[in-house]
């Protein structure tokens, strides 16, 4: 068995087997009836399923930057080609950004975990400044071309307000058809 592997069987679970990380170890839940054998072939199996699920949910910098470059042909003509894509952890107050002058993109690794539609997001958003700087119609008018757009900046508002991150304010960050004037 691989280290880090704490097995706990059960009389009551009958088909299924599952797992999940604790730390730094992962927890696997089997039948108690399985044979040693069973157990070990099922570990092998659940252990593979976990790795490859934590390797999507987390992809590294060369998964983000083919990922752009697809959703760049998908969603902008392949129009925007990112000179580099890459995650960074000093981004406390934005999930991404980009410099149009040299063609970077960084996403915050808070982004990493959250589900791809999400992730996707961000990229286009950081794909469509390097075609269009500002915050303009222009701009939203690209973003919009990817089909969760607007559930995605609902996702992201959520989890800002729900951690107490700072949120943009700035009329601008805003698509047109979302902006309204406040009488008062």
């Amino acid at each position: 068995m691989p280290p880090n592997v704490e097995v706990r069987r059960s009389d009551r679970r009958r088909r299924t087997v599952s797992a999940y990380r604790d730390g730094d170890k992962v927890v696997v839940m089997l039948p108690a009836r399985l044979s040693k054998a069973e157990e070990e072939q099922w570990i092998a199996t659940i252990l593979e399923r976990l790795a490859e699920r934590e390797r999507r949910r987390r992809p590294s910098d060369a998964d983000l930057e083919s990922r752009a470059l697809e959703l760049s042909r998908r969603h902008l003509r392949g129009r925007a080609v990112p000179a580099s894509v890459r995650w960074v952890g000093n981004q406390r107050a934005r999930w991404g950004s980009c410099t149009p002058d040299d063609g970077t993109i960084r996403l915050s690794t808070r982004l990493r975990g959250m589900p791809s539609w999400v992730v996707d997001y961000v990229l286009v958003h950081e794909l469509a400044h390097l075609l269009v700087p500002g915050h303009g119609a222009d701009f939203w008018k690209l973003v919009g071309n990817y089909p969760k757009a607007e559930r995605a900046r609902g996702y992201l508002e959520g989890v800002a307000a729900a951690a107490h991150l700072p949120m943009e304010e700035d009329g601008d960050e805003l698509p047109p058809e979302c902006r309204h004037e406040v009488a008062g």
